[in-house]
C-alpha cells in the first residue's frame, strides 16, 4: 500500500503541475501532506516536514546567495567589457561571430539564468548578424546549446534539485561532473565552428570599419544596462578576481559552498555599492528571483521529507527493482542518463527531479549503485530540457531573434542531442557514471 500511495502521490503531483492546475510550489507542499493524511501519518506530518526542510536548508542558503551574488555582478557590469571585446574581435567574419556568440553565451550563462543569458547574447550580437546576413536561426541555437550545459551548475536549478532530493552536497554531485561539462562546452564550440564555416562559405568575409564596430559594441552594451549609474567599471578586475576565487573555492571545497557564497556576496555588495540605500536597492532588485527559487527548494524539502519519512520511497524502490530485469539493473546509471533526455524534455525539472529521480536512486541502491551516480546521470539530459515547451525562456529568445518555434526545434534538436551524448560518453570514460 505504501508503494501504491507513493506512486499515486508522484503521479498526482506531476499531473497537477504539468496541467497547470497548481503551481509547483503549492503542489510540492499540498500533495504530500494530503497523501500523508490518507496513509495514516496525520500525527507525524509536522516532524516529517521539518526533517525534510532541515536536510535541504544548506542548498536553499547556497541558492539564495548565489542568485544575489551573480545579480550584483551583472549590475556592476562584470560582463560588459567582454561583450565589447568579442564584438570588436569577430569583425566581419561569420565564423568568428558565431564562435564569439558561443563564448559570450557560455560565460553569461554562468549565472544559470536562461532569460539573462538570452537577453545579453541576443542584444549584443543581433546587429552583427543582421549586418553580415548570418541566419538568425544560428543566434537562437548557440545560446541554447551553451545554456544546456551551463544550466548544470549548482545554482542553475537541476543540480540543486538533485542535491536537495538526494541530500548530497556539491562535492558529490557537481564537482565530478565539471570535466564532463568542459567536454560539453568543447562540443558547443565545435558546433559553432561547423555552422560558422557554413556561413563563411555562403557569405564570405565582410570588411567593417573599426568605428562601426565600436558603435555597434557601445550601443548594444548600453542597451543591456538598466541604468548606467549601477556600473562599476573601475572595479572590473576586483569583481573578476572575486568570481574566479569563488569558482576555485567551489572546486577545492575550501569552505562549504553556502558560506562561500554568503561571504562573496557580502564582499561584492559592500565594495561595489558601499552606500546603505544602494545595497537595499540591489537586494530588492533580485529578491523576486531569489525568493521564487529558494521557496521552491524548501517546498521540495517537505515533499522529499514526507516521501522519505513515511518509507514510501523505500516501498516504491522495492517495487521498481522487482520490475527491472536483473540483466539491466547494474546498468542503471547509463539508463538514467539516456532516459533523462526525453524525461527532461517532456516533463518540467520539478516533476522529474522531485518526482522521478528519488525513486530511481533508491532502486539503484538495491543493486549497490551509489545514489550520487544516479544524481549525476540525471542532469546529463539538460541540453534537451532547454528546448522543452515547458522552458519559458526559450520563447523570449525566439521572439527576440525572430525565428519560428517549430523550425527552431527541428534545427537545434540534433545538436542538443549531440551535446548530451558527448557528455554521457565522457561521463562513462571518466567514471563519473558507471556502465
Amino acid at each position: 500500500m505504501l508503494a501504491l500511495f507513493g506512486f499515486l502521490m508522484v503521479a498526482v503531483f506531476m499531473y497537477l503541475i504539468m496541467s497547470r492546475r497548481l503551481s509547483a510550489l503549492v503542489a510540492l507542499i499540498v500533495v504530500p501532506v494530503v497523501f500523508a493524511l490518507i496513509s495514516g501519518f496525520g500525527t507525524e506530518i509536522g516532524d516529517m516536514m521539518l526533517a525534510g526542510i532541515k536536510k535541504i536548508a544548506p542548498t536553499g542558503i547556497m541558492l539564495l546567495f548565489a542568485i544575489l551574488y551573480f545579480g550584483v555582478m551583472m549590475d556592476a557590469g562584470l560582463f560588459d567589457p567582454l561583450i565589447k571585446k568579442i564584438v570588436k574581435m569577430v569583425k566581419g567574419d561569420p565564423l568568428k561571430v558565431i564562435v564569439g556568440t558561443a563564448i559570450l553565451a557560455t560565460l553569461v550563462a554562468l549565472d544559470g539564468d536562461g532569460t539573462t543569458t538570452y537577453m545579453i547574447a541576443v542584444t549584443a550580437m543581433l546587429p552583427l548578424y543582421r549586418k553580415l546576413g548570418i541566419r538568425p536561426m544560428i543566434l537562437a541555437v548557440m545560446p541554447m546549446l551553451a545554456l544546456g550545459v551551463m544550466n548544470m551548475t549548482p545554482w542553475g536549478g537541476p543540480t540543486a534539485r538533485v542535491m536537495s532530493v538526494l541530500h548530497m552536497d556539491v562535492s558529490e554531485i557537481f564537482v565530478p561532473v565539471i570535466p564532463v561539462m568542459i567536454g560539453g562546452i568543447a562540443w558547443v564550440m565545435i558546433v559553432a565552428c561547423i555552422l560558422g564555416k557554413q556561413e563563411r562559405k555562403r557569405l564570405g568575409i565582410m570588411e567593417i570599419p573599426d568605428e562601426d564596430l565600436q558603435s555597434l559594441a557601445g550601443q548594444e552594451v548600453a542597451a543591456t544596462d538598466e541604468t548606467a549609474a549601477l556600473k562599476r567599471p573601475r572595479l572590473i578586475w576586483f569583481n573578476l578576481l572575486l568570481t574566479a576565487a569563488l569558482m576555485v573555492g567551489l572546486i577545492t571545497s575550501f569552505l562549504p559552498l553556502p558560506t562561500m557564497f554568503m561571504l562573496a556576496f557580502a564582499i561584492a555588495l559592500f565594495v561595489n555599492y558601499p552606500k546603505m540605500q544602494d545595497q537595499k536597492e540591489r537586494i530588492a532588485a533580485h529578491a523576486a528571483n531569489a525568493l521564487a527559487t529558494v521557496s521552491m527548494v524548501f517546498a521540495a524539502g517537505i515533499f522529499t521529507g514526507i516521501l522519505t519519512e513515511t518509507k514510501m520511497i523505500d516501498a516504491m524502490a522495492s517495487t521498481l527493482v522487482s520490475w527491472i530485469p536483473d540483466s539491466l539493473g547494474s546498468h542503471m546509471p547509463l539508463l538514467v542518463a539516456l532516459t533523462s533526455m526525453p524525461f527532461t524534455y517532456f516533463m518540467s525539472n520539478d516533476a522529474y527531479y522531485f518526482g522521478i529521480v528519488p525513486i530511481l536512486a533508491n532502486a539503484a541502491a538495491a543493486y549497490g549503485i551509489d545514489p550520487a551516480e544516479i544524481g549525476r546521470a540525471s542532469i546529463l539530459g539538460q541540453p534537451l530540457h532547454v528546448l522543452s515547451p515547458l522552458f519559458a525562456a526559450q520563447y523570449l529568445l525566439i521572439g527576440m531573434v525572430g525565428v519560428d518555434y517549430a523550425e527552431t526545434q527541428k534545427f537545434v534538436l540534433k545538436w542538443a542531442f549531440g551535446t548530451s551524448m558527448v557528455m554521457i560518453a565522457l561521463a562513462l570514460l571518466t567514471g563519473v557514471i558507471s556502465f
